[in-house]
């Protein structure tokens, strides 16, 4: 099922990605840092994963329910709808690590959550489709408004090339990094970090100090103020039964896989990216039909 939501969808994922799992899951051994480059990029996506994600963003059950999202209010008519999905492959889109905030030895300062292809209606909306892995294909699993995740993939490949651009939810703030240095790329993130931006360890820092005490199996994190989620057996996390976007609509629940790759076990909106990134809550994030920066 693929959950569609006016403003921001939240991806409740799986923590998989970390370490070697990341690595196992990518196809790709991840990079070792030196004491003058930075901290490590996190693996990347082969050309075929990012081929076959921009493959199902077009086939035809997708752009039948993006013909119906962004049909949702009227300002289109389904049939009028015609969406189309730009570019030929999707874009890896990275969130704060987990191992970053807690200051583990060589972790990247971001892993990789999904990829995203964007999507434009004959009248002009946008919208950002998230597709994982899931059975062994990629499938997309979410439908987002506005085009964030491409758009900031662009602005941070212009900023620094070669950079890795990512997102730190918790204050919808993103940034490219390259090297020792943390660059901000919208007005969050340069409120947090300054119009020059930072370095990777001033950056460290601010967000072990910020968020090092809600991550996975803090008390803050078993205490259940996690903003609408709580935590499953299995160390994932679920909506909280009857969660509402703060739209007032309810939201769809994305199918979840059994691969042990990368999986979304549920989506909020309005309730925050925190458990995206393993944190249990710190802030909302802005509408996405804000964009800032």
């Amino acid at each position: 099922m693929i959950a569609m939501n006016r403003h921001v969808s939240r991806t409740s994922l799986k923590a998989v990605l970390a370490g070697s799992a990341a690595a196992l899951f990518l196809g790709v051994a991840a990079p070792h840092a030196t004491a003058d480059s930075g901290p490590a990029a996190p693996p990347a996506p082969s050309d075929a994963s990012r081929n076959a994600a921009h493959d199902a963003a077009e086939a035809p059950k997708t752009l039948d329910t993006l013909s119906r999202f962004f049909a949702r209010e009227g300002a289109v008519t389904k049939a009028a709808a015609e969406p189309r999905v730009a570019g030929d492959k999707a874009v890896p889109v990275y969130y704060l690590s987990p191992d970053f905030v807690a200051g583990k030895k060589d972790a990247p300062i971001a892993r990789m959550q999904f990829l995203a292809s964007k999507a434009v209606s004959s009248d002009g909306q946008e919208a950002s489709l998230w597709a994982v892995r899931q059975g062994g294909s990629w499938q997309i699993v979410n439908i987002a408004t506005g085009d964030d995740e491409t758009h900031y993939a662009r602005v941070g490949a212009d900023k620094a090339p070669g950079g890795t651009v990512f997102l730190e939810p918790q204050i919808n703030g993103w940034y490219v990094t390259k090297g020792t240095r943390v660059l901000p790329l919208d007005k969050d993130a340069r409120r947090a970090v300054g119009a020059e931006g930072t370095t990777v360890v001033a950056y460290q820092k601010r967000v072990h100090k910020a968020y090092g005490d809600k991550l996975p199996g803090s008390a803050y994190g078993k205490s259940g103020k996690a903003g609408g989620f709580t935590e499953e057996p299995s160390g994932g996390a679920a909506a909280a039964s009857g969660a509402k976007s703060d739209s007032g609509a309810r939201t769809e629940s994305a199918s979840a896989s059994s691969d042990g790759a990368m999986t979304v076990a549920s989506t909020v909106a309005g309730a925050g990216a925190l458990v995206a990134l393993g944190l249990s809550g710190v802030a909302l994030v802005r509408r996405r039909s804000r964009r800032l920066g």
